[in-house]
């Protein structure tokens, strides 16, 4: 708080205070007081004014310097109440209490968002849990029919897909993190699609893959699952491959997702991570993409302190890369 500022907004008490010394000096003359009487009282009322005037200024100006040092300096607003001491002036105060009111205010009504958003995730994922069985037992039903289930498994990865973006935000509560093998989780992906592989005569190969990782095998097997779901909704028309193969260096391991398929325009290719990005390829596509599947392989594989990264060109090929750490799993750049 300046002091020009602080004076600037004193103006109406200056103007006060002369009509007040104007008609005390007026007073003092009917009295009959010498002048030199009347000057120093004169001058010692406007001294006292100025001194009571600057003790105003300067504990305040503490208090608001904080307030607004603070409030430029924090990145969680809403922490400011809490960073501040209460001030020993009525206006300070006002706005004190005013603050911690809100602030109170904004923590309740956080609280209750929080819930009922936890309340939606849970009611989901039992949704989703109860959709499964009927969906298993429909399967069972039509095992025969290569069809009925090649679309069965499209509505189970769908869902499963939904589940997984619910939980996206508070993943790690599903974790466990430990050493698995990394061909068991490639071989329970192949199980998945491989009615799909059949079908449109896909060759899938897996190549060095009987490696240990740090990860979680569910997450890991959802993120290579949308990926080679991906590799088989973008196939090309024949002689169609997708290849998986695994790499152990001496701090992490690479697991390499690669398919001779449509490929990914130059364009396309910084924004395949986004939120319901689907591309060229997603809007000429039969099936529709929702553009939500490569969103969630980032998103997990950074709770995960994976790193994948994706690369392609267009009618030759797309390869995604992902890397797992071997220490400090949780520290990825």
């Amino acid at each position: 708080m300046k002091l020009s500022t602080y004076l600037k907004d004193k103006l109406y008490a200056f103007l006060i205070f002369i009509i007040y010394i104007i008609i005390l000096i007026l007073f003092l003359i009917a009295l009959k007081l010498s002048s030199s009487i009347i000057i120093f009282i004169t001058v010692f009322t406007i001294v006292i004014f100025f001194v009571i005037l600057f003790f105003d200024y300067f504990r305040k100006r503490k208090f608001y310097n904080e307030l607004l040092d603070k409030l430029n300096t924090l990145d969680k607003k809403y922490l400011l109440i809490e960073m501040l001491l209460e001030p020993n002036f009525l206006e300070g105060k006002i706005l004190y209490d005013v603050l911690d009111e809100v602030n109170k205010n904004e923590h309740d009504l956080i609280s209750n968002l929080k819930n009922k958003q936890e309340d939606f995730k849970e009611y989901i994922e039992l949704w989703i849990h109860e959709v499964k069985l009927p969906l298993a037992s429909l399967t069972l039903i039509n095992r025969k029919d290569k069809n009925t289930l090649r679309e069965l498994k499209r509505i189970e990865d769908d869902v499963e897909q939904i589940l997984y973006y619910v939980r996206c935000e508070n993943a790690n509560n599903d974790y466990l993190i430990k050493e698995w093998n990394l061909d068991t989780i490639i071989k329970n992906v192949a199980l998945r699609n491989k009615d799909d592989l059949l079908a449109l005569d896909i060759d899938f190969k897996v190549d060095n893959c009987n490696l240990k990782v740090l990860t979680d095998s569910k997450w890991l097997e959802f993120v290579i699952n949308q990926i080679v779901s991906n590799s088989i909704k973008y196939k090309k028309v024949k002689d169609s491959i997708i290849e998986i193969s695994g790499e152990d260096y001496a701090d992490f391991v690479t697991i390499t997702i690669y398919d001779n398929g449509k490929g990914i325009s130059k364009s396309d290719l910084p924004r395949v991570f986004s939120k319901t990005f689907t591309g060229n390829n997603g809007r000429v596509n039969s099936s529709k993409s929702t553009g939500m599947g490569l969103y969630l392989c980032k998103e997990l594989c950074k709770s995960l302190g994976h790193k994948i990264e994706i690369d392609s060109k267009v009618d030759e090929y797309t390869k995604v890369t992902i890397t797992i750490y071997k220490k400090d799993f949780y520290n990825v750049s």
